[in-house]
């Protein structure tokens, strides 16, 4: 099969995770702070893919009260064995490592099992006779001696009780001396062996793929001669695809096998969409798994046609791709509109919020919105478009409404430096006031942003066009380079009260994300 798409899954899907039942693959993803977790993916071919649900999207099942935007759902593993689907995940700054199973993937899943265990990245391998075996990472066994010196253990997972049980394995500690952060491990067996798949040196410019191998699954194992097997390091910083790492692997009904990845696209040296899903081809010689052979780097084929996507709203029916952060405020779906109450928290906390997102996909993009606001929002209420990368790296634009005026502000937010905010008075008239619901005393606003590279631009539609609220902002500092973190930017609607309780709420009655060329 020709490799035809790469990015698989365009903007923030980390972490990359694959089974195959029957003629269909299953892929999940991580997804840190938003909610709902952990996004599942159908596909028959393994390049178009469709959501297909959320694994955790029930309060039931993920609390994020607090969380930082880098904690929360990491690197989820799925895998599936007699009839049932499974998935291990953590949770940082919650509940931490967890087991929910489902009957199909779209679910529903189950609550999640506690896990006994340390560490992150956690992964399952089922033996021939169907025994389960837990594989995660953790700090090395009596205290790692430097930062990231890390361990690869295992341990049998009871799928009666979900409770690990018996010794606890070391395998692994990366193919090097003073190897860092081994983690994100997957086992396999072929042909007599157990092969170790794992990613090491971080998440970063440095990230690359590993392989060993054992004739026993508790080893010793061997490191691959060719480590590692995949990596960009090599190619330097301004390759167009970076930080290639945290791979699963899957085998086709051919026989062909293949790997999902994560990597990085910058622009001009700065990471805006966050760590993405590639494929690469995988050949088998001489008992080693060799990744994208002859080429030995993952080629990213022009996109074939401009992406657009508009969303309206349908009761009780919530777009799987629509992100909220954390664990969100109170939000309504109704027939033709989204009613979204106004929260104390703004996105510069970790508290709930009010806030609806999709995740940045392309370089150059637009979001366009059409919401009603109403006429008395207090002074310390606003409503407006945000652009965030973090609680710290943000830039928001804010509807004020004040007596005989209206006050765009746009807000922009950066580690360690002062808010700067510029602001654009618009009379009252300059905003249309209908009806659309059959309650008087509402505005309809249309608020637009571009984002062109490295830039952002924020408008609002008048009786007389668009109005731009002041100029082009720059946008390095939502970058991962800048600001850190595992996420990518996402760009939503957003409402405050600025730390105080409120009863209005907006109603946004669609929302549509599209690429600029």
């Amino acid at each position: 099969m020709k490799i035809w798409k790469n990015p698989i899954l365009e903007g923030f899907y980390p972490d990359p995770s694959i089974c195959k039942v029957g003629d269909r693959y299953y892929l999940v993803n991580s997804t840190f702070a938003f909610y709902p977790g952990i996004p599942i993916w159908s596909s028959t071919d393994l390049q178009n893919w469709k959501q297909i649900g959320n694994v955790l999207e029930r309060p039931s099942q993920l609390q994020l009260r607090e969380c930082a935007h880098s904690q929360g759902i990491y690197a989820p593993t799925i895998r599936y064995h007699d009839g049932r689907y499974y998935l291990v995940s953590t949770n940082v700054g919650g509940c931490g490592n967890f087991l929910v199973t489902a009957e199909q993937p779209e679910g529903p899943w189950s609550d999640p099992y506690m896990l006994d265990a340390e560490g992150i990245d956690p992964s399952l391998f089922f033996e021939d006779d169907g025994t389960c075996y837990y594989i995660g990472t953790r700090e090395r066994t009596g205290g790692g001696s430097y930062f990231g010196d890390n361990e690869i253990w295992m341990q049998r997972l009871n799928l009666e009780t979900k409770k690990l049980e018996g010794e606890v394995v070391p395998i692994w500690y990366g193919f090097m001396e003073h190897s860092i952060w081994p983690e994100g491990p997957h086992l396999y067996k072929k042909d007599g062996w157990y092969y170790l798949l794992y990613a090491e040196s971080g998440t970063e410019q440095h990230h690359c793929i590993a392989a060993a191998r054992s004739r026993q699954l508790t080893g010793p194992y061997e490191g691959c001669p060719d480590n590692p097997i995949f990596t960009h390091r090599h190619l330097g910083k301004h390759y167009p695809v970076t930080c290639v790492g945290h791979g699963d692997l899957v085998e086709d009904h051919q026989g062909n096998w293949y790997m999902v990845l994560l990597a990085c696209r910058p622009k001009d040296g700065y990471t805006l969409k966050g760590r993405e899903t590639f494929l690469a081809k995988v050949v088998w010689e001489d008992g080693w798994p060799v990744v994208n052979p002859g080429i030995g780097h993952l080629e990213v084929p022009e996109p074939e046609k401009i992406v657009k996507k508009k969303y309206g709203f349908q009761k009780d029916h919530w777009e799987p791709d629509l992100l909220r952060l954390r664990n969100p405020g109170k939000m309504q779906m109704l027939d033709g509109t989204l009613r979204m109450w106004l929260m104390p928290g703004t996105l510069s906390e970790r508290k709930e919020t009010a806030f609806v997102a999709l995740r940045q996909q392309h370089d150059q993009f637009y979001l366009e919105t059409t919401m009603e606001i109403p006429t008395d929002l207090k002074p310390h209420e606003c409503v407006g478009l945000a652009y965030l990368q973090n609680e710290e790296n943000q830039i928001r634009l804010e509807l004020y409404l004040e007596e005989n005026q209206n006050t765009l502000k746009m807000n922009c937010f950066q580690t360690g430096k002062d808010v700067q905010t510029r602001e654009l008075e618009l009379p009252l008239e300059s905003v249309s006031e209908k009806d659309f619901t059959g309650v008087k005393g509402r505005y309809v606003v249309r608020l637009r942003m571009e984002v062109t590279y490295l830039q952002v631009s924020f408008e609002m539609m008048t009786q007389n066009g668009w109005r731009k609220a002041g100029d082009y902002v720059d946008t390095r500092h939502l970058s991962t380079e800048v600001a850190g973190g595992f996420t990518g930017c996402v760009a939503g609607v957003y409402g405050s009260s600025n730390g105080k309780d409120s009863d209005q709420y907006i109603e946004i009655h669609n929302l549509e994300y599209g690429e600029l060329v």
